[in-house]
């Protein structure tokens, strides 16, 4: 029993001296430090970084493209002319233009054709002078090996919208970054929201259950006077020790919780989880008007539903995108060689043209891949229809619960005051003899529970008055209720 009232007086203090370095934090500034540490929301900047630099690389798609070809080609064997395949072309076609050179000498000269049996002559004799000489082996071209280099260019002139198409997709998904990264913000801004309401929520109580505790301790110690002065039978005083030791209990695993949200919260802003801060702020229930006109046209600057139709400005693009494959690719060429060995041909110095290519039959995967695409664009929109269906949901609810706990709130309102002033009384009558030390308790007890009940009331308001924010607005605005 020593140790607890010991520790009672000690435990303030140790807080005070574990706080006095720690950096004390707005919910604004909650924000401000999860947008920089915050592994989630780097993780989405990194993306939205990269869709940045994707769109860059689309941008400069209809600049030319200068390759350096660089080639080492190793045959099999040399390349060779074969001369035995066209040797009778070769010999035959040679013997007839010898007859026909003579022939046409002959009539110059006598105005007459030459004789056929003079021409079988000079043919067979010409014949015979070639098949004597004609090579019987086939002569290489090359040597085995050859080496080139050259700087090729290549420039797009038209490719059927496909560039066009490329930097339109490449545009919708930075937007869709820059949206993703508002989601992802959002819904870690929601959860700051709810762990800070949850530690005001503890300061709160924590705040309450002190005078809680120090009204046991006076309770024990009045039942102690009690009976020694043998008024009071021993087993009461018991029961108050025992109450007394239940409420320091629970204001010490209080402090373990509020210690545990604490470490949440470093967590959730992206600081080691030992980083000291400090929120010493508690719950104050004031009602927060707020507007139910124009809500639904709100909803569209809402992220979430803004990148679902992104996705369907990504699908349309993605139409655009089936259909240009079906369209032909033009492109202006030209190359410069700048080294050439052992090659069997002499390459010109450069060259310019232009290169079409279109494709005319794929197995109809163009056809496919439209339809296909159109089908994403009808999957889009209906995702884009439910999740307008869901933050309209998400909008209700929020503003009911808000309605239903303003109720809540009134009514536990007065049972609260009801039953401190209970406590108040009960502890006047024990002073003058009327009521007993376990009535006391009783009462005590009867207090702290409606403390609670009613602040978890106020908590659950101000948590739906953050969905209210995070449907419609932006977690700043809700900030602006809570950091006053």
């Amino acid at each position: 029993m020593r140790y607890y009232l010991f520790l009672i007086p000690l435990l303030p203090a140790l807080f005070v001296h574990g706080q006095q370095n720690a950096q004390q934090l707005t919910l604004k500034e909650c924000y401000r430090l999860a947008k920089q540490g915050n592994t989630l929301v780097q993780q989405a900047q990194r993306s939205l970084k990269a869709r940045e630099y994707n769109l860059q690389a689309e941008n400069g798609a209809y600049y030319p493209k200068v390759d350096l070809l660089a080639g080492y080609n190793y045959l099999g064997k040399p390349l060779e002319i074969n001369l035995q395949q066209v040797k009778d072309g070769v010999v035959n076609g040679s013997s007839s233009q010898s007859v026909n050179t003579a022939n046409t000498v002959y009539q110059q000269i006598t105005g007459q054709p030459l004789p056929q049996n003079v021409q079988d002559v000079i043919y067979n004799a010409t014949k015979g002078i070639i098949n004597t000489f004609y090579p019987d082996y086939n002569p290489e071209l090359t040597k085995q090996s050859y080496f080139t280099a050259a700087l090729a260019l290549r420039q797009p002139i038209y490719l059927g919208g496909k560039i066009a198409t490329a930097q339109q997709l490449a545009r919708t998904q930075v937007t869709a970054g820059q949206f993703n990264q508002q989601v992802v913000e959002k819904g870690l801004f929601f959860a700051i929201s709810a762990q800070y309401l949850r530690i005001l929520y503890l300061n709160t109580i924590l705040a309450h259950e002190a005078v809680i505790v120090e009204s046991f301790k006076k309770n024990r110690d009045y039942a102690a006077s009690l009976k020694d002065n043998q008024i009071l039978p021993p087993y009461l005083l018991n029961w108050a020790r025992v109450s007394f030791v239940q409420a320091t209990n629970r204001y010490n695993n209080l402090e373990l919780e509020k210690e545990n949200a604490l470490l949440e919260l470093n967590d959730l802003l992206g600081q080691p989880i030992e980083t000291p801060i400090e929120i010493n702020d508690t719950l104050e229930y004031e009602l927060k008007p707020v507007t139910e006109t124009g809500q639904l046209e709100l909803l569209r600057n809402n992220p979430t539903y803004r990148l679902v139709e992104n996705k369907t400005d990504l699908a349309n693009v993605a139409v655009k995108a089936s259909r240009s494959l079906a369209l032909p690719n033009i492109f202006a060429i030209g190359s410069l060689n700048l080294y050439q060995k052992d090659l069997p041909v002499t390459i010109p110095p450069w060259l310019i043209g232009v290169e079409m290519q279109w494709n005319l039959f794929d197995g109809f995967q163009k056809y496919k891949r439209t339809k296909a695409s159109k089908m994403l664009v009808e999957e889009a929109q209906m995702a884009a229809l439910n999740t307008k269906t869901s933050l309209e949901l998400q909008l209700r609810v929020s503003i009911n619960k808000m309605k239903a706990l303003q109720n809540d709130v009134a009514s536990l309102d007065s049972a609260r005051q009801q039953a401190h002033l209970t406590t108040t009384l009960v502890t006047d009558r024990m002073q003058n003899q009327l009521s007993s030390v376990k009535d006391v308790n009783d009462a005590l007890l009867q207090e702290e529970e409606m403390h609670k009940i009613y602040y978890t009331a106020v908590m659950g308001y101000y948590l739906a008055l953050a969905q209210y924010w995070n449907v419609i607005g932006t977690p700043e605005q809700f900030a602006e209720y809570v950091d006053r």
